[in-house]
């Protein structure tokens, strides 16, 4: 499962810089420093960052998309928020072979073509057939939980293979690449700006390459904390020949817990 998401980025603000990206107006004086757009692909397992592609923040995320998808392969399922459910874009991506997991937004009429006892329905999404699955998704968190309405898209149609339920879990996973980029932003760059003496070094596609962390869990679900290292207290090694004593005097480390799903 891969994931495919957008953020922005500073970059320094120079001239040079200033004619390929600009600053974001806004209520409250706008940004400091120009921004750059950035795309990526992320494995959902690992947050292996699959590829990236950067571009000025004047174009969407969607005109950014399609250079990712020669990355795509059959077998993929690539997981994507609904900014990102346009008719041509599910079109091309379909056309690598890879599957997709889209969500649309509520108010979009689909034609109900075939009606499944799990819930979903085949339709379609230009000249692509989809099957729908409309949900309530709880996230829970600290502060509480929250209840929303989600309508998905996804071009596994077989509804025996893949219930609606499991494909409304499936879901969840898509915030694996919100974390990567939280990540990405607060650990490497530390919330300072990007250094390219360029515009174009800050815009070149960069070649694949293989990112991972040591994080685990979704947002809304709180990680255990870590067992404490042990520390020895007894003796130190038994001499050669000696058998080892009965009762070790290391402390054993309880396992945490894992999650409930």
């Amino acid at each position: 499962m891969i994931a495919l998401d957008g953020t922005t980025l500073t970059v320094p603000d120079t001239p040079a810089v200033l004619t390929r990206f600009t600053k974001q107006a806004g209520n409250h004086g706008g940004t400091g420093y120009p921004q750059v757009r950035l795309l990526t692909l992320v494995a959902c397992g690992t947050r292996t960052l699959i590829d990236a592609v950067f571009g000025p923040t004047t174009s969407g995320e969607t005109t950014h998309a399609p250079r990712l998808l020669p990355s795509l392969r059959p077998g993929m399922i690539l997981l994507a928020d609904r900014n990102f459910a346009a008719q041509g874009l599910i079109n091309d991506i379909a056309a690598t072979g890879a599957e997709v997991l889209v969500r649309l937004k509520n108010g979009r009429r689909m034609p109900i073509l075939a009606r499944y006892r799990d819930g979903s329905y085949l339709s379609a999404l230009g000249p692509v057939p989809v099957r729908v699955v409309d949900c309530e998704i709880t996230i829970t968190t600290t502060a509480g939980k929250h209840t929303g309405l989600y309508r998905l898209a996804t071009t596994l149609l077989d509804h025996h293979r893949h219930p609606a339920g499991e494909l409304a879990m499936l879901y969840h996973q898509r915030w694996e690449i919100e974390t990567a980029y939280l990540e990405l932003k607060s650990t490497i760059l530390g919330g300072r700006v990007l250094r390219a003496r360029t515009p174009r070094a800050s815009t070149r596609r960069s070649t694949p390459c293989w990112w991972s962390t040591s994080c685990c869990g979704p947002p809304w679900r709180t990680p255990p904390a870590p067992s404490p290292a042990p520390t020895r207290t007894g003796p130190a090694s038994p001499s050669p020949g000696r058998p080892p004593a009965t009762s070790s005097s290391w402390p054993r480390a309880s396992s945490p817990t894992p999650p409930s799903t």
